[in-house]
């Protein structure tokens, strides 16, 4: 019964939860997010299959971010002597806390070690914002524009990252996110916020008698051709081509002498 609580609560498979207690680790986590961030355990789980590469008395089981900068980087000098590539984007999660990045992380290192693949959880795309849990909660409880940017971007981010234009280009990100979702409110929920349909969206469409009475009626009249000695030649579509004969006149054999001693007489 206790797997069971604890599987719901961390949000790992019960093969995980296994292979961490296999590992017999000197901190039972019990709070994910919080007792991974510092790197420590991380680095307790892959001294287990590396023990020449790392020695624990170099890492601190501390909370403040000196410690956890020191330990990530001794982990970050690991993974690139193995030739290991962990995604840089759940370390960056897992170091701030973010929602989900350390069970993410854990199973990708499961993955890595073990040669085993977790289809369901990993294949899910990677998003380490607040959207599945504001998607749960009803509109009235939905966090406000202010709070996402709280909520998303946390202390630590910002002091390891104090560039002003990448943590304004973060919450610009964050509000058209919030704002994208509101708009997809008001569509899903115009009652809601009180939008009236506007003319246009009450009139119905309908197609007018008018001009299908004139699309029926050319379509059943036939087409009539003279019984002239013409013949219709079709070109492009919808445009016709007649052949005209014309009577020219009979062209008599010029003669030079004959021309200019008429011309002398009638001088």
């Amino acid at each position: 019964m206790s797997d069971f609580t604890t599987i719901r609560r961390t949000g790992l498979p019960r093969v995980v939860l296994r292979w961490l207690q296999s590992l017999d680790l000197t901190v039972s986590p019990r709070h994910f997010r919080r007792d991974f961030s510092n790197g420590y355990l991380i680095a307790e789980i892959f001294s287990w299959y590396y023990p020449e590469d790392i020695k624990m008395r170099s890492f601190q089981n501390g909370t403040s971010l000196a410690a956890k900068l020191s330990n990530w980087s001794q982990l970050g000098k690991f993974f690139a002597k193995r030739n290991l590539k962990p995604i840089r984007e759940l370390i960056d999660g897992t170091i701030h806390c973010k929602p989900g990045a350390a069970e993410i992380f854990v199973q990708d290192i499961y993955t890595m070690l073990t040669n085993r693949r977790i289809k369901h959880i990993q294949d899910e795309e990677v998003d380490f914002s607040d959207r599945l849990y504001q998607d749960k909660l009803p509109m009235v409880a939905r966090s406000t524009a202010s709070r996402a940017i709280k909520t998303n971007i946390k202390l630590t981010e910002i002091m390891v990252e104090p560039n002003i234009n990448k943590n304004r280009q973060k919450v610009n990100a964050i509000i058209n996110l919030h704002l994208q979702r509101r708009c997809l409110e008001r569509e899903q929920y115009p009652e809601r916020f009180n939008i009236k349909p506007t003319l246009a969206a009450q009139a119905i469409r309908r197609p007018s008698a008018v001009s299908d009475s004139i699309i029926n009626i050319q379509k059943d009249k036939p087409l009539h051709v003279s019984s002239a000695a013409s013949t219709e030649i079709r070109g492009k579509t919808g445009v016709h081509f007649k052949n005209i004969q014309v009577k020219q006149a009979e062209r008599l054999p010029f003669d030079v002498n004959l021309n200019i001693g008429t011309y002398v007489k009638g001088l």
